[in-house]
């Protein structure tokens, strides 16, 4: 027999062993599993073609729900990138650029080519920062606390402008106060930062508001992360506090009006603000007119303790300014400016998020920077 023929009789006498085997197995088996009625296997069918089906249609969503997320995204951050035009015409005020956020701000939207008006509280803090900017830069004498002083420099301001109005108010002129226990404190010491970074910031905003709306512009105010917490004692927490909550409603009310208003909070800054070396001056002065029981209760060492527990905290302070600028920046120049604004890595990372968390949280971490008392009990 020929070579090929022999290779093709071998391979038909294997299909039919294979063939015969297949049959006897399958005879086996049934005889071992009967077959279930006819009912079963229909419904099994339809169970295993649903399943198939809604597999299938699940992926399908999953896909387009992941595509629709990836281009809401896309969007979202798109449309933050979108600017004003024309920032050449466009007059901005600014309070406290006597140093801090204020100055640089002053500084650097004057190189952008705003109008800047820049108000100073002192005569040095003027000169000083005319001799750094351009010709096109105004600066004013400016006292928030002081009412009639607010009313002139809004006229003084609406001549300036005149019929474009003001397009950007930022409020920035803060004061700390006193940063210290509850229980060391008078009135008196809440006071003034109340008076300086609530009511003088309304202040200006009650007047400068008519300016604004003329151009449709923008009302930004600087808050601080001590508006979400209450970090330290004194009336600087409180004023914060005071203005979110006028930022908020004034926001709502000037929607209509085609007017954004975004609230800035900036985390732990190095500026004359916060200046360790005040913080702890003050402090001092007022443990030195505490009645014998506090000072027994927080014992003679307090303040040094506590000036400890803040040098291992200078990781939080952050040392360039630029980044609340920026936000600045953004809600000034943004078509779409967002309604809030954190400054700053420790803000971003620790501070707004710990806002978030329980009460209970919020005190264990916060009681960890505390200096401990020497004598709690001694009531």
């Amino acid at each position: 027999m020929p070579e090929g023929r022999g290779h093709c009789a071998c391979s038909i006498t294997s299909l039919t062993l294979l063939v015969s085997l297949t049959r006897v197995t399958l005879d086996i088996l049934q005889k071992l599993d009967p077959p279930q009625p006819a009912h079963w296997r229909h419904h099994l069918l339809v169970l295993y073609k649903k399943g198939v089906y809604l597999s299938h249609t699940g992926g399908k969503m999953l896909f387009w729900v992941l595509g629709l997320l990836i281009l809401c995204g896309f969007l979202w951050t798109r449309k933050g990138k979108l600017k004003i035009e024309d920032i050449t015409d466009k007059y901005i005020f600014i309070t406290g650029c006597d140093s801090g956020f204020g100055n640089l701000a002053a500084r650097t939207f004057d190189k952008k080519g705003f109008h800047v008006i820049a108000a100073c509280l002192t005569e040095s803090g003027s000169t000083a920062l005319k001799a750094e900017t351009s010709e096109r830069l105004r600066t004013v004498l400016l006292d928030v606390t002081d009412p009639e002083n607010v009313k002139r420099t809004a006229q003084w301001v609406k001549n300036q402008v005149g019929e474009k109005g003001l397009w950007g108010l930022i409020n920035n002129a803060g004061v700390p106060g006193v940063l210290a226990p509850t229980d060391w404190l008078t009135l008196e010491d809440y006071r003034e930062p109340i008076e300086v970074n609530l009511f003088g910031l309304i202040s200006v905003t009650l007047n400068m508001l008519p300016l604004v709306k003329k151009a449709q512009g923008r009302v930004i105010n600087v808050s601080s992360v001590g508006g979400r917490l209450a970090i330290v004692g004194g009336g600087y927490t409180p004023s914060k506090y005071a203005v979110e909550g006028f930022n908020d409603s004034l926001r709502r009310d000037m929607k209509a009006f085609g007017v954004h208003v975004s609230c800035i909070e900036p985390g732990l800054f190095k500026t004359n603000l916060a200046d360790p070396v005040k913080v702890i001056e003050k402090k001092l002065a007022i443990w030195e007119q505490l009645s014998p029981d506090i000072k027994q209760q927080y014992g003679e060492g307090y303040i040094e303790k506590s000036l400890d527990k803040l040098k291992g905290n200078k990781s939080y302070v952050n040392m360039d300014l630029s980044p609340v600028v920026e936000c600045m920046d953004h809600a000034l120049t943004s078509l779409f400016p967002k309604t809030h604004y954190a400054a700053g890595k420790d803000a971003k990372i620790f501070w707004i998020p710990l806002s978030h968390m329980p009460a209970a949280l919020q005190d264990f971490l916060l009681l960890k920077q505390k200096a401990e008392l020497a004598n709690p009990k001694a009531v």
